[in-house]
């Protein structure tokens, strides 16, 4: 069975650095955990993901297409086809003043951004540190152990999915269809979220593909807190007490 492009599936998986045979990324607890990079904050459950969407690399995504439900498929990517090879020019230098400033420890192996830029800190000294910007995985032989478990067809389902993928969870969020518009009630968190100004566009831009649809509304509720009666919430102040004046 192979899937079509646009299809919504939900895929297990692990992936490895082929060479090393080392476990860096996986959709189960237990394995996270025995890899010692378990992060309680994420959910570890199937992955959702769009065929043909081309959001992994190609090789990956033409296996996922070919795939069948709950058969696993084991596939190797060389360097080159997956993030290809290490540019010795995105390994820079700087001042460690610069990371005093910021109240940062420079210690390698340390995830640090600068600007836009994120890259791993490789050593520190003489008052230098060397930053590496490459992507972790440029010039490394990879392999992915994956099953599709699911076709997610239901309409409500899907569109959970597409905003699981963007943004990372669906709690919260509502959904109305309707004609030719898909309406989705946003939760207060995004409010609050410096990503969502991103995500929200390639949330609608996946709404449009997968539900075929021209209109995507997306409601922000800003509710008046209910009103209290004001002598309730203003407590009577005991009269202040007259001091008596010695004659």
């Amino acid at each position: 069975m192979a899937f079509n492009k646009g299809d919504i599936v939900r895929i297990d998986y692990n992936a490895y650095i082929a060479d090393i045979d080392r476990l860096y990324d996986t959709t189960s607890e237990s394995k996270a955990k025995d890899a010692g990079f378990y992060n309680e904050k994420y959910k570890y459950a199937p992955m959702a993901y769009i065929v043909g969407s081309g959001k992994v690399f190609k090789a990956l995504d033409e296996a996922i297409t070919k795939a069948s439900i709950g058969k696993e498929v084991s596939i190797e990517i060389e360097s080159k086809d997956a993030a290809g090879a290490r540019d010795p020019k995105l390994v820079e230098v700087y001042p460690i003043r610069e990371f005093y400033k910021q109240e940062i420890n420079p210690i390698p192996g340390l995830e640090v951004k600068f600007g836009n830029k994120t890259g791993v800190i490789v050593s520190a000294g003489a008052g230098r540190v060397k930053v590496d910007f490459n992507n972790p995985l440029a010039g490394k032989d990879l392999r992915y152990e994956f099953t599709v478990t699911e076709v997610i067809k239901d309409q409500e389902e899907k569109a959970k999915a597409i905003v699981e993928m963007a943004f990372g969870t669906s709690d919260g969020f509502s959904f109305e269809f309707g004609d030719n518009e898909v309406s989705i009630l946003l939760p207060d968190i995004v409010k609050f979220s410096q990503e969502w100004p991103m995500m929200k566009f390639k949330i609608v831009s996946d709404m449009r593909e997968s539900f075929g649809v021209d209109t995507i509304k997306l409601v922000e509720v800003w509710s008046k807190a209910p009103a209290t009666d004001v002598a309730d919430k203003k407590k009577k102040k005991p009269a202040a007490k007259k001091e008596k004046t010695e004659e």
